[in-house]
C-alpha cells in the first residue's frame, strides 16, 4: 500500500484545491433576487484567495480579485429598474447563473411576532388575496430563525427567493406581503422583501456587539452565553424540566387512564361536569388560576348525512394554552402554544347525522386557561355554521403546579443580531421596517435608548447614515378603558413617537387596528399601507401628500386654554364619525389625571383650563387601549397617542 501513498496524498490535495476554487455564494445571492434599483449595489461570495472573479448581467460587467481570506466582494453600477436577468458569476475554471433576476425595490423586515405573522393567519380577513394569487414581481425572502453570540454569522443558514404564486402565499409574513404589494402598485417595480423576523424577540437581541456596550447589563449576558457547553447545559435542563412536568401531568390525568374508556372516545359519557354557558377563561380558585389539563365537551346535532359534504372546517377561536381536540372520537388537530388561532379541518366520515360530539385537552401551563372571547367558535360545513359559543362542559383532568419556565435562548442579547441581520449588511438596500416592542413593555424609558442605538447601529452597518427607518407604533390591546389609566403600552408609544426626532425615521400609527383580546391583529393590510405612506415620505420624497394621522408638534397656553398643534393635519383635524372630541385628560400637582372637554378650532386642539385646575400635565389616547380618542384628519387616519409637559 506504501506505494500507493503519494497518490492518494496528491489526490487528497487536487480534492481540497477543488474545494476551494468552487464559488460560493451567500443563501441571498439567489435565484428570484432581487437588487436595489438607481444605486450601484453589491455582490458577494467566497472562492479561491487571490483569484479572479468577474460578475455580469444585463450588459454590465465588473471584475475583481479575492482576498487572501477567501472573501470577494464586487460593485455593479447603478442600473434602471427591471428583468428578469440572468446573473453570471465567473471565475478562471468555474461560472454560475443566478436567473429570474430583477433591479427593484429591496426592503428588509425585523421585529417579532407581528412581522412575522403570514398570510395563512390573516386569511380570513383577506379571502380576495388568495384568489389568483400570481405575482412574479413581488420576492420575498425569509430568514431562517438561528442565533449565535461567538460572533457574527457571514451567511444565512438557508432561505431562499420566493414569488407570490398559489402554493406560496400562505407562507408570506403578511406585513411583507402587503407592503410590497402597495408599493409595487405604487411604483410599477419588482420588490424585494427580506424578513427577519422571531416572535417575543426582545429588541436586546437584535443588537450587535458594539451597541450592546452601552447597555452592560444586556453586555455581561451576551458574553455569558459565549460560555462554552453553557447553552447545551440549561437546554438540557430546561428540557428534562419540562418533560418530567408534561409527563407528571399525562400520568395523573383522569382523562387518559388507560384502565377505563379516556375522555375523548366516543364511547365515553361524562358525569358531573362543570358549565360554560359561554366561551370564557375557567373560574379562578381563591383568586389563583388552576394550572393542569382541563377536559372540555360540546354537544352539536346535523339534521344532514355529512358523508355528502365535503370536509368541514372547526373554528375554536384561541385556546390557552396548548390543546388536542377530537371529534367523534377522532383527533382532528393539535396546537402546541396559545396564540395561533385553532382552524381545523373535519373529514367528513368523522361527523355523521344526528348527535356528534367535539372534545377538546386543553392543558394550562400558567395562568388562567380557558377560550379567548369575541373569537370565531363554530363548524363550517355544507354552507352552514353551527355556533359553538355556549353550553360547554368541563372538568379538570389534573392538577398541577404552573409549568417550569423555559429559557429563551435565542432571545438574548446579540443572539438574533448575529445570525439572522449580520449576515444581510453586502445586501444593498432600500430601507429598513421595524415592528417590535411587545415583549419590552414595562420598560420604556430603556427601550429609547435601546431603539436609538438599533437605528444607529444598524445604518452603521449598512455604511448609510441616512437609511430609512420606519416603524409601526403599537396598537391598541388588552381590556378597552374609558377612564384614565397608567399604562405601560401607552409609555410604549410615546417613546416611538419620540424616536421621530431622529432624522429619516417614519412612523405607522395603529391605534385603531388592534384587538383587544389578541395581540396578534389580523389587520396586517391597514398597517403595511401606513408603512408604505412612510416610505414614499422619507424614502422616495414624495410631496404633497397625507403620509400619516396627526401627530402631536407643540402646545401652549394662552389665557385659561391650552392649545395644541399637530403634524400631519392633512385637509383638516376632525374626529371620527364627527362625534365629540374625547381622549384628552389633564394632570394637576395632585398627581392624578382627569378627562377635560377639548374641541378642535382653528385646525388645533383648544383645551379649557379649569379655574381651580393647575395643570402639569396633559395626555392623549393614553391607555393600553384607549376607546374615547377619536382625533382623525379628514383623511381618516388616527392622530398619535402622546404625553406633554407644561410649564407656564
Amino acid at each position: 500500500m506504501n506505494r500507493f501513498l503519494p497518490f492518494f496524498i496528491l489526490l487528497s490535495v487536487v480534492s481540497i484545491i477543488d474545494a476551494f476554487a468552487e464559488i460560493r455564494l451567500p443563501a441571498l445571492i439567489s435565484d428570484g433576487l432581487v437588487l436595489q434599483r438607481d444605486i450601484p449595489v453589491n455582490i458577494w461570495g467566497w472562492a479561491t484567495a487571490d483569484s479572479k472573479i468577474t460578475v455580469e448581467i444585463s450588459g454590465i460587467k465588473v471584475s475583481g480579485t479575492v482576498d487572501n481570506q477567501g472573501a470577494w466582494k464586487l460593485i455593479l453600477p447603478a442600473a434602471q429598474s427591471g428583468g428578469p436577468y440572468v446573473l453570471k458569476i465567473s471565475s478562471e475554471t468555474e461560472s454560475l447563473e443566478i436567473s429570474d433576476v430583477w433591479f427593484g425595490e429591496v426592503w428588509v423586515c425585523s421585529g417579532q411576532s407581528n412581522m412575522e405573522t403570514t398570510m395563512e393567519r390573516v386569511e380570513p380577513m383577506f379571502p380576495e388575496e388568495f384568489d389568483r394569487p400570481y405575482q412574479h414581481r413581488i420576492k420575498y425572502f425569509d430568514v431562517p430563525d438561528d442565533y449565535s453570540f461567538t460572533g457574527a454569522k457571514h451567511d444565512l443558514k438557508g432561505g431562499k427567493w420566493v414569488a407570490v404564486k398559489p402554493e406560496t402565499i400562505r407562507s408570506f409574513a403578511a406585513i411583507s406581503y402587503f407592503f410590497a404589494k402597495k408599493l409595487q402598485e405604487e411604483y410599477d417595480v419588482a420588490v424585494g422583501v427580506i424578513n427577519a423576523s422571531v416572535g417575543g424577540s426582545p429588541i436586546q437581541a437584535w443588537l450587535g456587539e458594539q451597541a450592546l456596550k452601552s447597555f452592560p447589563k444586556d453586555y455581561d449576558e451576551a458574553i455569558y452565553y459565549q460560555k462554552p457547553g453553557i447553552i447545551d447545559s440549561i437546554e438540557q435542563a430546561d428540557r428534562a424540566r419540562f418533560n418530567h412536568w408534561k409527563d407528571s401531568l399525562e400520568a395523573v390525568d383522569l382523562g387518559l387512564k388507560k384502565s377505563r374508556i379516556n375522555w375523548f372516545e366516543s364511547a365515553f359519557v361524562p358525569s358531573g361536569w362543570s358549565k360554560l354557558e359561554y366561551v370564557d377563561l375557567f373560574p379562578a380558585e381563591e383568586g389563583y388560576a388552576i394550572n393542569g389539563v382541563y377536559w372540555l365537551r360540546k354537544e352539536f346535532y346535523l339534521d344532514f348525512d355529512p358523508s355528502e359534504s365535503e370536509v368541514a372546517r372547526l373554528l375554536l377561536g384561541t385556546l390557552i394554552d396548548s390543546d388536542q381536540t377530537y371529534v367523534n372520537g377522532e383527533l382532528v388537530g393539535s396546537t402546541g402554544y396559545r396564540y395561533p388561532p385553532r382552524r381545523y379541518e373535519v373529514p367528513s366520515d368523522f361527523l355523521k347525522r344526528g348527535k356528534n360530539v367535539i372534545t377538546i385537552r386543553l392543558v394550562s401551563e400558567n395562568g388562567r386557561g380557558g377560550f379567548v372571547t369575541e373569537k370565531p367558535y363554530q363548524l363550517e360545513i355544507k354552507g352552514q355554521i353551527i355556533d359553538l359559543s355556549k353550553d360547554w362542559s368541563y372538568q379538570l383532568g389534573a392538577k398541577m403546579p404552573p409549568a417550569p419556565t423555559q429559557t429563551a435562548i435565542r432571545f438574548k442579547p446579540m443572539g438574533l443580531y448575529n445570525a439572522m441581520i449580520a449576515p444581510l449588511h453586502n445586501m444593498t438596500i432600500k430601507g429598513l421596517l421595524w415592528y417590535q416592542g411587545e415583549s419590552n413593555v414595562g420598560q420604556a424609558q430603556l427601550y429609547d435608548k435601546q431603539l436609538e442605538a438599533l437605528i444607529y447601529s444598524l445604518r452603521a452597518s449598512w455604511g448609510e447614515e441616512a437609511l430609512p427607518f420606519i416603524f409601526v407604533q403599537l396598537p391598541n390591546y388588552l381590556e378597552a378603558s374609558d377612564q384614565p389609566q397608567e399604562s405601560g403600552w401607552a409609555e410604549m408609544r410615546e417613546v416611538q413617537r419620540l424616536a421621530l426626532r431622529h432624522p429619516n425615521t417614519g412612523m405607522a400609527i395603529t391605534i385603531d387596528v388592534g384587538e383587544a383580546n389578541d395581540i396578534h391583529p389580523l389587520d396586517k393590510k391597514t398597517v403595511a399601507e401606513r408603512l408604505v405612506l412612510q416610505a414614499m415620505k422619507v424614502a422616495y420624497f414624495e410631496k404633497d401628500m397625507v403620509f400619516s394621522g396627526p401627530v402631536f408638534k407643540k402646545g401652549r397656553v394662552k389665557r385659561n386654554r391650552l392649545i395644541l398643534d399637530f403634524d400631519e393635519k392633512g385637509s383638516g383635524l376632525t374626529t371620527i364619525q364627527g362625534n365629540r372630541l374625547g381622549g384628552f385628560s389633564l394632570k394637576d400637582h395632585t398627581g392624578s389625571f382627569q378627562w377635560v372637554a377639548a374641541k378642535i378650532h382653528n385646525n388645533q386642539v383648544e383645551i379649557m383650563l379649569p379655574n381651580n385646575l393647575n395643570p402639569v400635565s396633559v395626555r392623549y389616547g393614553w391607555a393600553n387601549n384607549p376607546v374615547n380618542a377619536n382625533l382623525i384628519n379628514k383623511e381618516g387616519m388616527p392622530a398619535s397617542p402622546f404625553q406633554f409637559e407644561l410649564s407656564f
